[in-house]
């Protein structure tokens, strides 16, 4: 069995992803360069086309990545609002739509019983993302990340 998600392991790394395309993307920009060169002369209009696909291809791999990663950071701000709201007092509710969305998705990984506190001090200390995932004592797994 895995070791429990917290701080130092809750990243995801996906090795289809991360290694597999990536890598093969950026050989392939690195082949229609040298195509390109090698080519000048005779195929350059073609080989620079290559170029250009192979360019296209990296900008798409990236955005492949960022597009579900926005959707899930609006589905967890709407989420821990949402959790917030169920947890903290009546005089905190005006406060929570303060929380920044990087506030929000660090939040998540809190446990109920200190999500509260833990709100109330990065408003009041205006906490970044990493500075409020470093104080939660009781760590709550999101296993459902992209």
């Amino acid at each position: 069995m895995s070791e429990p998600q917290s701080l130092k392991n809750h990243g995801r790394f996906d090795p289809p992803y991360h290694v597999l395309l990536s890598m093969t993307l950026v050989l392939n920009l690195v082949f229609a360069g040298f195509h390109l060169k090698r080519h000048w002369g005779d195929a350059h209009i073609a080989a620079s086309w290559y170029l250009v696909l192979s360019l296209v291809a990296i900008v798409a791999l990236f955005k492949l990545r960022t597009y579900p990663l926005k959707v899930q950071d609006r589905v967890i701000r709407l989420e821990e609002r949402l959790r917030l709201q169920a947890l903290a007092p009546q005089s905190f509710h005006p406060q929570i739509y303060r929380l920044t969305e990087s506030q929000l998705i660090a939040l998540r990984f809190a446990a109920d019983d200190e999500v509260v506190p833990l709100a109330q001090a990065a408003l009041a200390e205006n906490l970044t993302r990493k500075q409020i995932k470093e104080r939660i004592k009781n760590w709550r797994a999101d296993n459902w990340r992209v």
